[in-house]
């Protein structure tokens, strides 16, 4: 049996297990009261709407059909997880085109967790000249081990799990799923 397949069947495996935290559902309402909290804050300023790969693909996706405003939008690929369930160094591996001086800027990803990866990827738009960079989440994970960072703009928080759906995956699989699911054991 190869690696791939091994990892399908340990990820259905995983799927079966888990316990969903938060239904599609609570997940559709959470991501509209979202977009009208940073409808009302940024809705004058033409932000620059960037998605935060791979985990923010779906959660930007699901937002910004609700920013009903002017907006630029584009992407930057950064990751410490690499297909692994912990993370270690940053790697940049695509930076955003749209020139940010000047500009407020929206960072928009699946999951606040330490704050490493955001904290970096705000200095990187502060050092292009951003004059403003916010920060949106669609869930912020509750534990004491933050990174002196916040997000802005949070739709829901969770427990200290090890979570996939909605853009957070287990083993870089498992983004798809429609829920937010805690793996068992972790």
């Amino acid at each position: 049996m190869s690696e791939l397949e091994q990892l399908i069947i340990e990820c259905e495996q995983v799927k079966k297990e888990a316990d969903c935290i938060i239904s599609k559902e609570e997940m559709q309402l959470a991501v509209t009261s979202l977009a009208k909290q940073i409808t009302q804050a940024l809705a004058d300023r033409f932000p620059i709407v960037i998605g935060i790969m791979n985990g923010g693909l779906i959660p930007m996706g699901m937002l910004s059909t609700e920013l009903d405003f002017p907006l630029q939008m584009d992407y930057l690929h950064a990751t410490r997880y690499r297909n692994k369930i912990s993370g270690g160094q940053l790697q940049w591996l695509v930076s955003p085109t749209i020139s940010m001086q000047g500009r407020t800027v929206l960072l928009v990803d699946d999951i606040h967790d330490e704050g490493v990866t955001l904290a970096a990827i705000k200095d990187y738009c502060q050092k292009e000249g951003a004059e403003q960079v916010y920060s949106a989440v669609l869930v912020n994970k509750v534990h004491e081990r933050k990174n002196n960072t916040h997000a802005d703009f949070v739709a829901l928080d969770i427990p200290d799990r090890y979570v996939f759906g909605y853009g957070m995956d287990y083993k870089g699989m498992l983004r798809h799923v429609a829920g937010v699911y805690a793996v068992k054991g972790l």
